[in-house]
């Protein structure tokens, strides 16, 4: 398993440059990758429902209500690697969304970010090789993908969704 995930990295860390080939699953367990949302621009983010950021997830729903229509998604990947802040299951994880935020943009399956398990997207964009190197921080860090599949920007976990510098990103990469 190890040799296969560091052949994904390795792959997905050649690959940067286009994140649409990097597979990863929906929360349901459905097979994806950025390609279904190509012409969309994507805001993707770690999440967590034990933490002190939780509450961005309104925020986050705020501007996906907002920008959907013109071609923007976020993709929320549920993260257990820091603090044990998100330790449910896919389940327990899309009712908390739901029930507390009423989330409805995407929900994908819990992934690591960082360590010697990191998804082969995320070592894509942060990996020594990837588009913003260094390691994720917190639970909310996001990144910004443009609707060609590369990388535009990226956002530190207290950067709140809402924020100018994060919606004037959104708002340059939609035109």
């Amino acid at each position: 398993m190890r040799k296969l995930l560091a052949s994904l990295v390795l792959m997905a860390t050649a690959a940067a440059a286009d994140l649409t080939t990097i597979p990863f699953k929906t929360i349901t367990g459905k097979e994806t990758s950025l390609a279904e949302y190509k012409g969309k621009v994507v805001l993707v983010v770690n999440t967590a429902s034990k933490c002190g950021l939780t509450p961005q997830y309104e925020a986050l729903e705020t501007i996906y209500d907002k920008y959907r229509k013109k071609d923007f998604v976020i993709l929320g990947f549920p993260c257990n690697d820091f603090g044990n802040q998100e330790p449910g299951t896919e389940k327990e994880i899309r009712t908390f969304c739901k029930d507390k935020y009423d989330v409805s943009f995407p929900l994908m399956e819990k992934i690591h970010v960082k360590g010697p398990e990191q998804h082969p997207l995320y070592a894509a964009l942060t990996g020594k090789e990837g588009a913003f190197p260094g390691d994720v921080a917190w639970n909310f860090g996001k990144f910004l993908i443009g609707k060609d599949g590369k990388p535009i920007a990226r956002f530190e976990p207290k950067t709140t969704p809402d924020s100018p510098e994060v919606t004037e990103a959104i708002e340059k990469a939609l035109k």
